[in-house]
């Protein structure tokens, strides 16, 4: 007997909602980062982050950076197969996901003095935002848009389905760093510090209602049609084994059979499941400042991490409550150099390599990676008068995500990110950021050969992948 086995495909993966940089870093965490992504040699307050050996060649005293970010995002995933036709009319459809930060803070601290610089900084690490999809996905509707011709197939001939499909996931990695910066040399410093990560996701969904024109009549819930028809065969089978009728008996007994298959399969579906988990990423980096030239690498090694899931509705069977997955944020070197073209004008270039395939993650995605994230950067910064400065820059992103790695859940696109902002000197202490980047994402292709691997026979389809993405940004930095 065939079986609908459409509810096993409920995950609630969002593990990619990182705003910039790898698959679950957020290199943005300075509103100078909005203004110019390459900030690998930076020497201002940024640089606690992006370039911390640098901060060092900073003037002495203490330095404060407030910053609040906004950020915007889309996914779309345009899915063909054949059988969704039977809700709407067409073979193709667009699902839809939005995910929002409208605010995400981050600050920077730190004190030099001579030779030393300590300083400390508090930001999102990775992800930041929450998804929704309204409609959920094509890998959940594929496996119940095959339900007329199986419902046509036990004898009920149905060509159209409904259902109430939806999922919203969020994934928040908060990040505090500290560490120390030693000059080495006039022209040579170096940076040791810790991480601590600590994450908190969230996955919320359902799917609910799932309707079919039974027989071609008018659209009625399945779970109810189908536990009412196993009630009434039930009963019937039972009459007829009383009468000693046992082909009848078998007759009926076979119908309460798959009715009984059909209304468990068409349950409504709930989940409600937190995560959390921590870990340590420890950070070193070097300096290398030779006047107009200035050179910053920093190496984030792998951060070993798992999350535990705290579930309070689960009834995919997914997300057992206090199961661990792993979760691990991938080792990261960054280089960058910045040159001194005028006393007014500076252009900087950097490299980010993210060490992806390292990295533990659910179900051993990472093994269906290509190769790591790469990452280039380039900028210009110029000093239009002494209170005004404008910059703008570009960063390149390279991902390494195969087929066997991208799916409707989880995806990672090559793209192209641009930023441009200014700072306003208020006073010789205190500088006003401003800055807004916007992401340009190249579309991914995956054609499948069985679209629905729980059904024969195979059928094809194609998974079009696509994103978009801004980030507005304002903050203050103050010396004193």
């Amino acid at each position: 007997m065939k079986k609908i086995l459409f509810i096993s495909v409920f995950v609630l993966m969002v593990s990619n909602l990182a705003f910039a940089g790898g698959l679950l870093t957020n290199t943005n965490q300075h509103i100078l980062f909005l203004r110019n992504p390459a900030r690998g040699a930076s020497m201002q307050i940024d640089a606690l982050y992006s370039n911390p050996a640098g901060i060092v060649f900073m003037s002495d005293g203490f330095h404060v950076s407030l910053n609040s970010q906004s950020a915007f995002q889309t996914r779309t995933i345009t899915s063909v197969y054949a059988p969704f036709a039977y809700y709407g009319g067409s073979a193709t459809k667009e699902f839809k996901g939005e995910a929002s930060a409208p605010v995400i803070p981050s600050v920077f601290a730190l004190y030099k003095k001579d030779k030393w610089a300590f300083g400390a900084h508090f930001a999102i690490a990775g992800g930041g935002g929450k998804a929704t999809f309204n409609r959920g996905l094509g890998s959940f509707e594929s496996q119940i848009a095959v339900i007329p011709s199986l419902l046509t197939s036990y004898g009920f001939t149905t060509n159209q389905y409904s259902v109430d499909c939806y999922m919203e996931g969020k994934q928040l990695i908060y990040g505090i760093q500290m560490g120390a910066a030693y000059r080495i040399a006039d022209y040579l410093s170096a940076y040791g510090g810790v991480r601590l990560n600590i994450v908190n996701n969230g996955y919320v969904g359902h799917i609910r209602d799932i309707q079919a024109n039974v027989g071609g009549g008018e659209m009625v819930n399945l779970n109810q049609y189908f536990t009412s028809a196993a009630a009434a065969a039930t009963a019937a089978a039972t009459q007829y084994q009383a009468a000693g009728d046992m082909e009848m008996y078998q007759l009926y007994a076979t119908q309460a059979a798959v009715a009984e298959g059909v209304a468990l399969s068409t349950k409504n579906k709930e989940l409600d499941c937190e995560q959390s988990g921590w870990g340590v990423t420890p950070v070193v980096g070097l300096d290398f400042n030779m006047g107009k030239l200035n050179v910053g690498v920093k190496y984030e090694f792998n951060t070993s991490l798992d999350v535990e899931n705290k579930t309070k509705v689960d009834d995919t069977g997914l997300y057992k409550d206090g199961v661990t997955t792993p979760h691990d944020i991938p080792a990261l070197l960054s280089v960058g150099a910045s040159y001194e073209i005028l006393p007014v004008l500076r252009a900087s270039a950097g490299y980010h390599r993210f060490l992806d395939k390292k990295a533990k993650m659910a179900g051993d995605r990472q093994k269906f990676l290509d190769h790591g994230t790469n990452e280039y950067l380039f900028g210009v910064e110029w000093d239009i008068t002494r209170i005004l400065q404008i910059s703008g820059g570009l960063q390149r992103t390279q991902s390494g995500a195969t087929d066997n790695y991208q799916n409707d859940m989880s995806y990672s696109l090559t793209s192209t990110s641009f930023g441009v902002g200014a700072g306003v000197n208020i006073t010789e202490r205190l500088k006003l950021n401003l800055a807004y980047l916007w992401t340009v994402y190249d579309n991914y292709t995956k054609e499948i050969a069985n679209y629905n691997p729980a059904v024969t026979p195979a059928l094809p389809g194609t998974d079009v992948f696509s994103r978009t993405n801004k980030v507005f940004g304002i903050g203050l930095d103050y010396s004193f």
